[in-house]
Formats: C-alpha cells, sequence, structure tokens
C-alpha cells in the first residue's frame, strides 16, 4: 500500500524538542507552549484531510520532503540551516499516528527526509509498506 500527497503551507519551524517545563508541587511538569500547539494544530488540520480507511500495517517508509519558502534561495536547493530535519518530522510522525495513519510511529522502519527552499512551499509526504 501507499499514500502520497503535498500539503501546500508554510511548514512549522516550531518542533516537539521546543516543549517547556515547569515545576508544580516539586514534580516537572512538561508542556507545549501556545506557538507549538499552533505547529501541531496545523500540522493536523492538514494531515486530517489526507486521513485513511484503514491503518497502515507492518514496517513502513516515510518520505517527507519539507519545502520552505525560497526567499533568495533558488527553487530546489537544499536548506541547511534549523530546524534539524528529525525534529522537524517527530512531531508530524505524532500527529500521524493521532490521525490513525498507523497504529505506533514505531512501524517507521525506513525514514527519507529532506528540506528545500522552494517556489511552492509546504510538505510532500509518501507513507509506502515496505
Amino acid at each position: 500500500m501507499v499514500k502520497a500527497f503535498f500539503m501546500p503551507m508554510v511548514p512549522p519551524t516550531k518542533t516537539h524538542q521546543e516543549k517547556q517545563v515547569r515545576i508544580v508541587k516539586g514534580k516537572p511538569v512538561f508542556y507545549e507552549p501556545a506557538e507549538l500547539k499552533a505547529a501541531r494544530q496545523k500540522l493536523r488540520d492538514h494531515l486530517g484531510r489526507h486521513q485513511m480507511d484503514q491503518p497502515f500495517d507492518g514496517a513502513v517508509r516515510l518520505t517527507t520532503w519539507w519545502c520552505f519558502p525560497r526567499g533568495e534561495h533558488l527553487d530546489g536547493e537544499y536548506r541547511t540551516s534549523k530546524p534539524d530535519t528529525d525534529n522537524l518530522v517527530k512531531m508530524l510522525k505524532d500527529v500521524m499516528t493521532e490521525l490513525g495513519f498507523w497504529k505506533d510511529d514505531a512501524q517507521v522502519a525506513s525514514e527519507v527526509i529532506e528540506k528545500y527552499w522552494a517556489e511552492l512551499p509546504g510538505i510532500y509526504v509518501k507513507v509506502e509498506n515496505i
């Protein structure tokens, strides 16, 4: 099975790594700041349009191309600045798990993550059984 789609948007640059911690009654409590919650909701809204009837079963490969507004860069030029690819994909995988693309993101046994400057910003997502 293969599912591939493009979500036109300015990709969020806030990542899962930006969770905050505060101490409540002497114990650490982690929380998402408003900007991180907004980034998660943006992904949820766009991914929700591509939900599936049945989740992927078994091992899958997740391919993502993160296309950021190019500004002064060339269309298709690799982006070498933050955020890091591993941080970008973490929240995406969490949201895809919530939306039932698979039962557990541990099923993602292979990842291809690339980030570019692009004329048309957005996120290309491809999930396939391997």
